[in-house]
């Protein structure tokens, strides 16, 4: 993300990479260790993305957006509200009801955090992403402050709706992602492992 963010230009492409990682903790710029408590063998990785930790593994989807906001003459906070409702409605097409926090950047049910956003700013253009819990250990996140917040319940589809399906979930996201930013054309591209 960083060498592809150095070596953009004007006229290049804004692209998505939609992943899935192997289990892992993410400590953002600002993150602090205390945020951390027992993660085992699980590596802890510092990444230059905003926000404090989180966890990413199997069965959760995570997008990296990789936009540049100065050709579409958006903020960060205009970005960022139009990615949480991308994932807002893609989870109401799977009858979940799903808002926003004052203050804490993600999506929730119920209160608790179904889906998290960490971005990054640089040469005009964005990196880092966001990530959806779809059908996946939830047990790592009891130990972290789930993105700095002591006693932060988190939560996944399958757990409310039918959608336990990660590639399925990926590609309704994507969707949502590409209709809400307003893209006409769309390649799509996989690589496998």
């Amino acid at each position: 993300m960083q060498a592809f963010t150095e070596a953009r230009h004007a006229a290049s492409v804004d692209e998505f990479w939609c992943v899935e990682h192997p289990p892992v903790f993410t400590l953002g710029r600002a993150g602090r260790r205390e945020h951390i408590h027992n993660v085992g063998e699980v590596p802890v990785i510092h990444v230059d993305r905003g926000g404090q930790v989180t966890y990413h593994g199997p069965g959760q989807v995570v997008i990296y957006l990789l936009v540049d906001l100065r050709r579409r003459h958006w903020g960060i906070r205009h970005l960022v509200s139009l990615i949480e409702n991308s994932i807002i409605t893609t989870l109401a097409m799977h009858q979940i009801e799903a808002t926003t926090q004052t203050g804490a950047p993600g999506v929730y049910v119920n209160g608790d955090k179904i889906a998290a956003l960490g971005l990054r700013v640089r040469k005009g253009c964005t990196f880092h992403g966001l990530s959806l819990n779809v059908s996946m250990d939830l047990k790592p996140f009891s130990n972290i402050d789930p993105c700095g917040y002591p006693g932060l319940n988190v939560t996944q589809t399958r757990s409310l709706s039918n959608l336990s399906d990660p590639l399925l979930a990926g590609r309704d996201l994507l969707g949502r992602l590409t209709h809400w930013l307003e893209y006409d054309t769309i390649e799509t591209f996989q690589t496998l492992p």
